[in-house]
């Protein structure tokens, strides 16, 4: 065992070597700790780096003492450690009482955090005989007093001064991939103190932050229900350092390197085909939806009008088809390569964890809130897989936050306004498991059509047999089963992430008159084509101003792509091809010829509306000259010159009946309620 005054020396010998530039930076920018690379430490000196591990509090001491030795104005900075050996990573499944008192690291995300407090760390009193001043270090939960003083008075002292630190308790749970079948995720309590919890470093200890703590494991006492100590301790973890593990693309800090190769990459003139090719290059073919996903990844430019309301740039997209057709796949690369991404399955989520719940907190003593997916992912991505299995009531939920990227809650006592601002990639199956090509893609799935009208794009995936095409597949499927390894994309994920994070970050592209040109163009001519048929007929209304928005968004984003600050009419066609896609896809009436977004969003289509609206007036023509009971044969004979079919109508008087419009008093008969 080194003595304390040799390790002081040694740390004094170590951060002069190590430190010096740190230190000097710490004095400028008013900081209140050190961070020192454990690595460095145990190459300079192996036993001493062995004496942070296995007796923390005092060499950590030893170091501060050390430091605050250099000539710098601030006394008190703490020294903080990072990058410690493999062997002192910890599951919190796996702390027991032999880590009691040693430096480890484990990784956790937050669930709940309490609010920052001042915590007293030491006392000064001072003796009422004598005038003596005593110090007392606050260690214990319960504050402690002196009992008796030098001059011998025993009884009670005067309070003269109090030392107050900051502190905050956050709780972390084992992430689920650490976790075998069928066990449950564990938690420790950890407590953070002084430069933890400045403002700045309390934003990546908020709820759902995936973290990675260093410090030293600490036992509780737990008093008897019979007064006294029982025998049985807690564990929590005095924190030394946080380090979070999962950033915003706000968060992600680029050096000259990764800058360098990023402007080198965006001068490629074939970056959009690299791309392509890099999202998800293990599925082949759907270069639609990839396109679609690049542009998501990439986003549009978040606005504020002047009377203060805020435009999205968000774009949310649902993935609607057959199984088996790579949907959960492509969702799956996406939660990769995104910093900030939460993955949902719909028959295990409620509409309390995707927007946010309120608890009992045993801690606070109240009511506490817990944000869900969509909160947690703000600034990310919700990946919501699955979604035609969650009931209506919990996707119901999902539309404040979708449309106004804000989630408001009011139970309890809680009013509260959360910030969503996240983009939604959903997939889900028809309702009858395969795909019907002639049916409404509303009419398929179980989504109430003011939802599916919150996404900007809808690609169904079909699985269609193609025996050119299945041969491509099957022979891309085999080579991946036989060499894993074998489609390497030409961009890295960690690099993509990083250009991405360049682009949110640095780019914010405005539109040309071009660009304004080119979308008014389609939006004006899509809108006002001509309508097959009768004049006076509902038209069907192929765009809204919905899809308006959703335009601008995609250009934004394919600016984005090549770093540039201006979205040009090249911009603007490449939206345009992908909307037109995906109304041809979902939209597209073929009874009429013509894109019908209420086909796409309702499942009823202008000229479907249209027919109805004929048989109720063929009803009420009929009614209007005394029939109290219409002959169902009278209205077949009448349809039938409208050139509405027999099926048809006798669907339409169904949707009637059912809508509680007619009935039918006798059979062969229509009566108006």
């Amino acid at each position: 065992m080194v003595n304390a005054q040799e390790q002081i020396e040694k740390f004094q010998e170590f951060l002069e070597l190590n430190y010096q530039k740190e230190i000097h930076s710490l004095v400028k920018q008013g900081a209140s700790s050190l961070l020192v690379d454990f690595n460095n430490l145990s190459m300079f000196d192996p036993i001493l780096a062995e004496e942070v591990l296995n007796e923390p509090e005092e060499t950590i001491r030893a170091i501060e003492i050390a430091l605050s030795q250099f000539d710098i104005p601030n006394k008190h900075i703490k020294v903080r450690f990072f990058n410690i050996p493999d062997s002192q990573r910890v599951l919190i499944k796996n702390i027991r009482s032999e880590h009691i008192d040693m430096f480890i690291c484990f990784e956790g995300i937050v669930r709940q955090s309490s609010d920052v407090r001042p915590q007293v760390i030491s006392a000064k009193f001072e003796c009422p005989a004598c005038g003596n001043n005593i110090t007392m270090p606050q260690i214990e939960e319960k504050f402690k007093e002196p009992s008796r003083c030098s001059c011998g008075r025993v009884g009670r002292f005067k309070l003269i001064d109090k030392k107050l630190v900051d502190s905050q308790r956050i709780v972390l749970e084992e992430p689920s991939d650490n976790l075998g079948g069928g066990e449950q995720s564990k938690r420790l309590p950890v407590y953070l103190r002084e430069d933890l919890v400045e403002p700045k470093m309390e934003k990546k200890t908020t709820p759902g932050s995936r973290v990675k703590v260093y410090g030293m494991v600490r036992e509780v006492p737990i008093p008897s229900k019979t007064g006294g100590m029982s025998t049985r301790f807690d564990l929590c973890l005095e924190a030394n350092y946080v380090e979070p593990t999962e950033e915003c693309y706000d968060e992600i800090i680029l050096d000259e390197d990764d800058l360098a190769k990023i402007r080198q990459l965006a001068k490629d003139p074939k970056i959009h085909e690299k791309f392509l090719s890099s999202i998800a290059p293990s599925i082949l073919g759907h270069e639609d939806i990839k396109g679609a996903l690049i542009l998501q990844l990439m986003g549009g430019v978040k606005k504020t009008t002047g009377d203060g309301q805020e435009i999205r740039g968000d774009v949310h997209i649902l993935l609607v088809g057959d199984p088996g057709a790579a949907k959960s796949s492509l969702i799956k690369f996406i939660e990769n390569a995104a910093p900030r991404a939460r993955y949902v399955v719909g028959r295990a989520a409620t509409s309390a964890g995707i927007t946010a719940s309120v608890v009992k907190d045993e801690f606070i003593k109240g009511w506490a809130l817990e944000a869900g997916a969509i909160v947690l992912a703000s600034g990310g991505y919700l990946l919501l897989d699955e979604m035609d299995k969650m009931s209506e009531e919990d996707t119901s939920a999902m539309h404040e936050a979708m449309a106004q990227q804000t989630v408001t809650i009011h139970k309890a006592n809680i009013h509260a306004t959360l910030q969503a601002q996240t983009s939604v990639l959903a997939a889900a199956n028809p309702k009858f498991g395969r795909f019907d090509p002639y049916q409404p893609i509303a009419a398929q799935i179980d989504l109430p059509p003011a939802l599916i009208n919150r996404f900007d794009l809808i690609f169904p995936v079909r699985d269609l047999p193609n025996k050119e095409k299945d041969s491509a597949i099957a022979t891309h499927i085999l080579e991946l089963q036989h060499n894993p390894m074998s489609k390497e994309p030409p961009i890295e994920i960690d690099l993509m992430r990083k250009y991405i994070a360049h682009a949110k970050q640095s780019i914010n592209p405005k539109l040309t008159p071009g660009a304004i040109e080119e979308i008014k163009n389609f939006y004006v001519n899509l809108r006002n084509s001509s309508t097959v048929g009768d004049s006076d007929a509902v038209k069907p209304i192929p765009i809204s101003a919905r899809q308006l928005e959703s335009l601008v968004r995609l250009a934004e984003g394919s600016a984005r792509i090549r770093l540039s600050s201006k979205v040009t009419r090249s911009d603007a066609r490449k939206s345009i091809s992908i909307m037109r896609y995906c109304l041809m896809q979902v939209g597209f009436d073929p009874e009429t010829g013509q894109i019908d977004i209420d086909r796409m969003t309702s499942g009823i289509t202008a000229s479907t509306r249209n027919k109805i609206h004929t048989v109720r007036e063929i009803i009420g023509f009929f009614e209007s000259k005394g029939k109290k009971s219409i002959p169902m044969e009278d209205i077949m004979a009448e349809a039938t010159d409208k050139k509405i079919s027999e099926s048809q109508v006798e669907e339409i008087i169904e949707k009637l009946k059912r809508e509680g419009e007619i009935y039918e008093p006798r059979r062969g008969f229509i009566s108006k309620i």
